[in-house]
């Protein structure tokens, strides 16, 4: 009998980041709310530095960032926040951590999310990614649901290679 299969995995489109974050910059700079605000947004591997004239507005850049960042489907899972810092001249400093990538704790807890939906499937961890193997497309489809349902999983899932 055929094995049916997909990938969980939990990454984000690089080119689509860089593209949400040109966004918000241009619409920052258009904005009469952030007129002589010096509102920046500066990116290095996996942080974003967003600097503004207050702290107010650097939680409003960062807000024009993740509305962005939905329209190019990013979820807002991706940005995880630091609280907002006054740095000199009171000026607001925030520091978003991209937050991607499966680690061993979350992939062990997902499989055991995975089979008390459905004990059926097989769940094989490789690496930053989890294999769910299953003899039923339809339980494969109730793994993936309840997984796109789920509120406290820490990071964004993406579903491939479903076979």
């Amino acid at each position: 009998m055929a094995e049916f299969s997909f990938d969980v995995v939990s990454e984000f489109d690089g080119a689509e980041l860089t593209n949400a974050i040109d966004q918000a910059r241009r619409e920052v700079s258009t904005r009469y709310d952030f007129k002589d605000t010096a509102t920046t947004f500066d990116r290095t591997a996996d942080v974003i530095a967003i600097e503004s004239a207050s702290e107010d507005r650097a939680k409003a850049a960062l807000q024009v960032l993740r509305e962005k960042a939905v329209r190019r489907q990013l979820s807002t899972k991706l940005f995880k926040a630091s609280d907002p810092q006054t740095v000199g001249k009171g000026r607001g400093r925030i520091e978003v951590r991209l937050n991607a990538g499966i680690d061993d704790d979350l992939a062990r807890d997902l499989r055991k999310r995975i089979v008390a939906v459905s004990p059926k499937v097989q769940v094989r961890i490789q690496g930053d990614q989890l294999r769910v193997v299953g003899k039923d497309k339809d339980t494969l489809q109730l793994v993936i649901k309840a997984l796109r349902e789920a509120e406290d999983v820490p990071v964004p899932l993406q579903f491939t290679n479903y076979r």
